[in-house]
């Protein structure tokens, strides 16, 4: 295909990660270093950048500063989450994106996110061939809910997993110092699938982790759950449990709806869930009459950089890097995604692409054969899976004892 010059965008949306910036690291340094690519800025807030035309020059940033967007968590250029409508009902919000894209000579747009990221990534990338404009759009994929299809996982999955196991192996053994009975119950991020409610397991794995853990793929019913705790409780005189947020009773609807009846809705009109470790407790203690801690870790789970897997951090590089590397070759409509080679004796994994149309507000759950018949555990297989995902430390800059994060300059266009 024909060399295609222009400039390039690069936005993120979203919940953030503490590796969502090493994927921009990897898409602003690969994209400077091309030379078809006349100019690489950033969106603010994402596709509201867009919008709004809130763009920033990144080559107007230190090399050392775009260094340390790989060891700095949240969302360098800010996030958003903003639902394009489908340009055949509403146009309006297309055009004002192809005048910025005409304006700037963009023809390299960079998305990062996770479904309905990926859901406008490609709502842009039809808008943009229906009108003829010649534009290469590539999803970067980012979430540690790792639920985005077509992908053996995604970045920002493997430290959030780590985050959660490691923590929970230190209240393990901080919830038994007093030689006391109690019961522990940690509320994790995941609305339809459960992977990072699973990486509880791997604490257990440890031998230091919950005793029973509760998924979205499974539906939840009350009286099971406090049967299992008993029975948990009079064997050991303790209880850890992990729950998602996500968990639903048998008919579907979200146990976070139940206890609460004023959840707001973003614009994707998904449900703001929570609450879940609180209402259980308070249901535990009563019946069980005894200690009852719970613990929600909210937004630690997803912005904990001091936690995070050397080979989260590499991977969501390489993810940023290759979708410049894909785009240039002469790809669109594309999301970069990892494939496991699973006949390999060590962990290997490769980038490959998959169709936007495909993976676009698709989820992926965990297998039923990887959790346990009493679904209230997982499998052996989890955690094969896992492991390698939260491998390695990476070495991250300091300055007096406490993180380096990266400081840009941020000048707008």
């Amino acid at each position: 295909m024909s060399e295609l010059k222009g400039t390039c965008i690069f936005g993120q949306s979203g919940g953030p990660t503490s590796v969502i910036n090493a994927s921009a690291a990897g898409v602003f340094q690969e994209a400077l270093a091309t030379g078809c690519i006349t100019g690489v800025y950033g969106a603010v807030h994402g596709i509201k950048g867009i919008l709004n035309e809130v763009l920033y020059d990144i080559g107007k940033e230190s090399a050392s500063e775009l260094n340390y967007l790989r060891s700095t968590p949240s969302s360098a250029l800010g996030s958003v989450r903003y639902k394009l409508k489908h340009y055949e009902d509403d146009e309006s919000d297309y055009i004002k994106i192809l005048d910025v894209f005409r304006k700037h000579n963009v023809r390299y747009f960079f998305y990062n996110g996770g479904n309905d990221s990926m859901d406008t990534c490609n709502k842009v990338n039809g808008y943009l061939k229906s009108v003829g404009y010649e534009c290469r759009v590539m999803g970067v994929p980012k979430t540690i809910d790792n639920d985005l299809w077509g992908t053996d996982h995604c970045p920002g999955f493997g430290s959030a997993a780590k985050f959660v196991a490691t923590s929970m192996m230190e209240v393990y053994l901080d919830a038994r110092v007093y030689g006391d009975g109690m019961v522990t119950v940690f509320e994790v991020m995941g609305r339809n699938a459960g992977w990072l409610t699973a990486a509880a397991a791997l604490a257990t794995h440890k031998g230091a982790g919950p005793d029973l853990i509760y998924i979205p793929e499974n539906s939840f019913d009350l009286n099971k759950f406090m049967s299992d705790v008993e029975g948990v409780y009079s064997a050991t005189g303790q209880a850890m449990i992990a729950v998602s947020e996500g968990i639903r009773g048998s008919d579907g609807t979200y146990f976070a709806e139940i206890i609460s009846q004023d959840l707001s809705k973003d614009s994707f009109g998904h449900l703001s869930l929570g609450g879940i470790a609180n209402f259980l407790a308070g249901y535990i203690r009563p019946r069980l009459n005894v200690k009852v801690r719970a613990i929600d870790y909210n937004l630690l789970q997803r912005c904990a950089s001091h936690c995070a897997s050397e080979t989260d951090v590499e991977e969501a590089y390489l993810a940023g890097k290759m979708a410049v590397k894909y785009a240039v070759e002469g790809h669109s409509g594309y999301m970069v995604a990892f494939e496991r080679d699973s006949t390999a004796p060590e962990y290997k994994c490769a980038t490959k692409l998959v169709d936007l149309t495909e993976t676009a507000n698709k989820e992926k759950t965990i297998p039923r054969e990887w959790i346990n018949d009493n679904e209230n555990g997982v499998r052996s297989q989890f955690i094969d899976y896992a492991l390698p995902l939260i491998a390695g430390e990476p070495h991250f800059p300091t300055e007096d004892g406490l993180p380096r994060f990266t400081r840009l300059n941020k000048i707008r266009l």
